[in-house]
């Protein structure tokens, strides 16, 4: 019981806290809109190049793999990597797309 009275003691005064932050005036509020815009595009657009170097990482290694174990198909097998690694990187393109038209 302890536990839970600080718990929501402190959450009141988190809550208290945050009063004054919501109380700008309308003048400040297209300048805070497009910053936080552009912050929120750089993390997505990183987030999305970010997953697709981790896939293409994965492609490479499994194709490396997949040589390995069947030296005979390797021309069918990089075939298919340079086409899975074309549609990642479109996948990143697209997103700088987006970023780009929202911003």
């Amino acid at each position: 019981m302890n536990k839970f009275k600080y718990f929501a003691y402190s959450v009141l005064t988190l809550a208290l806290m945050a009063l004054p932050a919501m109380a700008q005036g309308a003048a400040d509020n297209d300048s805070t809109v497009s910053s936080f815009k552009a912050i929120a595009a750089g993390i997505g657009f990183g987030i999305a190049a970010g997953l697709a170097a981790i896939g293409q990482g994965l492609v490479g290694s499994r194709a490396a793999e997949g040589t390995a174990r069947n030296p005979g198909a390797a021309g069918n097998i990089m075939t298919i990597t340079i086409i899975a690694l074309a549609l990642i990187e479109s996948l990143v393109l697209f997103a700088l797309l987006i970023v780009f038209v929202k911003l």
